[in-house]
């Protein structure tokens, strides 16, 4: 039997194919790889950067799908249905939409892969594949190596993506993280995640968790497990991480980078009201105590804002842009809020008749990348469009990334977080240009 996994493409500009530069490895389809039995062949395509060869003689196709790149998975499941190639749709969008995503395939797998995944290859194998798969969550990746072979010649970004955790604990409106997980985080075994690191060449990693302190504790346990490793990495955290110093110590000592940190606001009325709870202990004034702390550590932080809230305004999207700046954050993302399916933030929207394109814009003809979807309380849906883009056009001018880069406890900490500043600045502004307004899917 042949298995072909396929990563999709989100979409194009124009008429010209989308080539994403920024890419990283799909580390879900080498863990679906690692979960295939031995005597399956594999094979694996990613759309942002190759041609799929269609008519490639293959026994099951397998997508991975995400809300952005739903549009684009269904015209390649049709392309392989056409020719009479079984589909199976798996990925955070089925689980959330199940209902729809079973329209477009021959069967849906719902859940986590570790715990199902045998069970559809067997099937397959005997031409008795089932319309739907519904796995519950659990540990991550149990006894399990990622098949990096798969990613061999593709160009990625040369940065190994690994996973200690699935889940967070918390459960902010808008994340459709919390929906899919249920506000569940589970850890994956220590010695198992050291054992990958130890299996593979790079010692640059991106641990994928969508929260990888939410359990300050385990975190503080594979920190310790790390430092012997002399590794150097980023990920994903929540800002109630600087009110444990020891466990910004041992983070640093495992070498951390820095981190994606979701501030998403400055108003505390629209952090209460989507329940971003690490970020409201004592307000948004506490903002500042918290920065110096991941600047006297040295951490290169990437700051991710949703825009777009009930309080906010034209106005007050630009102080968040002079919040930015003026602490000289090494990245920043200026997101327009995204009711994404599922979440309590779409159920109130469509509830309050204020979502746009039909309620599905990501598979509406008519909708952009970074366009807003809903009508703003207090501004067009075009203002808010456009005032993030301002905001991502500004923040990544050249005099700014300039300003930025002089910060020095962070990008000229060392000449090698400058070099890395330096490469991954240049390369972000490209890519947050050219994405905006990109149409998704190719037909």
């Amino acid at each position: 039997m042949k298995l072909t996994l396929i990563r999709p493409n989100i979409g194009r500009l124009e008429h010209k194919f989308f080539v994403d530069k920024a890419r990283m490895e799909p580390l879900a389809l080498g863990i679906l790889a690692a979960l295939t039995p031995s005597d399956v062949e594999v094979v694996m395509y990613d759309d942002r950067q190759e041609s799929i060869p269609f008519d490639e003689p293959t026994d099951l196709v397998a997508i991975s799908v995400e809300v952005f790149t739903a549009r684009r998975a269904y015209e390649i499941s049709a392309e392989f249905r056409k020719r009479g190639v079984p589909v199976i749709l798996g990925g955070i969008h089925v689980t959330l939409l199940p209902d729809e995503a079973a329209q477009h395939a021959d069967s849906i797998y719902i859940g986590d892969a570790e715990f199902l995944w045998a069970q559809a290859i067997a099937d397959a194998q005997t031409g008795d594949l089932q319309p739907i798969y519904r796995a519950t969550g659990g540990t991550p990746q149990p006894g399990l190596l990622t098949r990096r072979e798969i990613f061999a010649g593709k160009k990625y970004l040369p940065l190994s993506l690994m996973q200690f955790s699935r889940g967070c604990r918390f459960a902010c409106e808008f994340c459709a993280v919390s929906a899919y997980f249920d506000q569940q985080h589970h850890c994956r075994a220590i010695d198992e995640v050291v054992h990958e690191i130890q299996t593979q060449s790079r010692h640059h990693l991106f641990f994928v968790d969508d929260n990888l302190l939410a359990n300050h504790e385990a975190a503080k346990a594979l920190f310790r497990a790390l430092i012997p490793l002399k590794i150097r990495w980023v990920s994903q955290a929540s800002i109630d991480m600087t009110s444990d110093p020891e466990l910004m110590e041992l983070m640093v000592a495992s070498g951390c980078l820095g981190n994606v940190i979701g501030f998403e606001s400055i108003d505390a009325h629209n952090l209460a009201e989507m329940g971003k709870a690490p970020n409201l202990s004592g307000g948004t004034d506490h903002y500042a105590e918290e920065i110096e702390i991941l600047h006297h550590h040295g951490l290169q932080t990437w700051a991710a804002f949703t825009i777009g809230h009930d309080h906010d305004t034209p106005e007050s999207i630009h102080k968040l842009l002079e919040f930015a700046l003026n602490n000289r954050f090494t990245f920043a993302a200026f997101n327009v809020l995204m009711p994404y399916p599922g979440t309590p933030l779409y159920q109130r929207l469509q509830a309050e008749d204020r979502l746009l394109f039909e309620g599905q814009w990501w598979l509406h003809p008519e909708y952009r990348f970074n366009y807003a979807a809903f009508r703003p309380a207090k501004m067009s849906a075009d203002e808010l469009t456009e005032l993030g883009f301002h905001c991502r056009k500004e923040f990544n001018s050249v005099k700014n990334i300039i300003w930025r880069a002089l910060e020095p406890r962070t990008n000229l900490r060392s000449l090698y977080r400058f070099a890395i500043y330096a490469m991954y600045s240049r390369l972000f502004r490209q890519e947050s240009f050219k994405k905006h307004g990109m149409r998704l899917g190719l037909e």
